[in-house]
């Protein structure tokens, strides 16, 4: 396996802006990631994998959030009583 050595700030910043014109992208596109393949590429190339995993997940997390302020949170009907 690659030791993966600290990035440079230069390398943090290439790869924030690529995840930056990747997130705009998908914001313009309704997350539609057919349109924005090359800036996906161009985000898994220049970020850490693990940096590329945790993007992804806080990029969801983020959606959901700003779902859930838009439409309200709606508790399952099932939810019993704890």
């Amino acid at each position: 396996a690659v030791k993966m050595s600290a990035p440079t700030m230069e390398e943090r910043k290439a790869c924030w802006g690529a995840r930056d014109e990747l997130w705009q992208c998908l914001d313009r596109h309704a997350e539609d990631g057919s349109k924005c393949e090359e800036l996906r590429l161009a985000f898994e190339a220049r970020c850490p994998q693990q940096w590329v995993k945790y993007f992804d997940k806080r990029r969801d997390f983020l959606k959901y959030k700003k779902k859930l302020e838009t439409e309200g949170y709606h508790p399952p009907e099932a939810a019993g009583k704890s």
